[in-house]
């Protein structure tokens, strides 16, 4: 294996068929030059974007992060995918580390961030938050560094953005629309929606879902249609929840 490129002492990149690699490593890049054998021994992390693009703006990255600010992230990245099991766009390697760099930075200086959608990460995107609360514990542990709770939610935010393939502004006015439109519900019908429930799980994804394809000018397909004209004439100028709703709540709410 050859050396393609030295970004720095530890991070160096080689090609692999069509392929470039990121490969990080103490020491890797020290005192070598491009055509060099790479001391396959000191490889830590290989980084395998199948995005040029990203490949190529995730070593620019490199240049300004320290590489245990990448180690961890990298490991936040893989428990997420294995806690989610599902792939993640690969512009998490940037956004996230870019982010969590700047995170430590800001924090070790004083400086915090407040997010404003914190309540609202914690309840939407449930599963995520856990993620980024224990990336919140991987930070301290390896690098000693306690952030505060709402860096957690900005942590959910770029796993959410890197599940829907989606821009950051956009799964921030999702966010905003899959609460308003449970508030909607809520207090339409008076009544205090079961958020451990299976169905309550359901009926948010079924408006992830929707929130997107708002989002993106997306029209319902055939059977989808179907399913919008049944519950449109089995629901229209009902006053209160569906029969089959109600599983999602808990119990009536006063609404004074």
């Amino acid at each position: 294996m050859k050396i393609a490129k030295i970004i720095n002492n530890n991070v160096i990149s080689v090609i692999e068929g069509d392929q470039e690699l990121v490969i990080m490593g103490r020491g890797i890049g020290f005192q070598k030059r491009p055509g060099d054998d790479v001391d396959e021994g000191k490889i830590e992390k290989v980084f395998k974007l199948e995005n040029k693009d990203m490949t190529s703006k995730f070593k620019e990255l490199l240049y300004e992060v320290p590489p245990e600010y990448v180690n961890v992230t990298e490991e936040i990245i893989q428990y997420a995918k294995q806690q989610l099991g599902k792939k993640l766009n690969d512009i998490i390697y940037i956004s996230l580390t870019d982010h969590i760099h700047f995170a430590i930075e800001r924090q070790r200086q004083g400086m915090q961030i407040v997010n404003p959608l914190l309540w609202e990460i914690k309840r939407i995107y449930k599963e995520e938050f856990q993620i980024g609360q224990k990336a919140r514990q991987m930070i301290q542990d390896r690098l000693g560094i306690e952030l505060p709770e709402d860096e957690a939610g900005f942590i959910t935010m770029h796993i959410v953005n890197a599940e829907l393939n989606e821009e950051m502004g956009d799964i921030v006015t999702m966010t905003k629309i899959i609460q308003d439109i449970l508030t909607i519900v809520k207090y339409h019908f008076k009544i205090q929606l079961d958020e451990e429930s299976l169905n309550y799980f359901h009926f948010l994804t079924h408006l992830k879902f929707f929130a997107q394809r708002l989002m993106n000018k997306t029209l319902l397909n055939n059977e989808e249609r179907d399913l919008y004209e049944l519950l449109n004439r089995n629901t229209v100028k009902r006053t209160r929840a569906p029969k089959k709703l109600k599983n999602i709540f808990k119990k009536p709410i006063i609404i004074r």
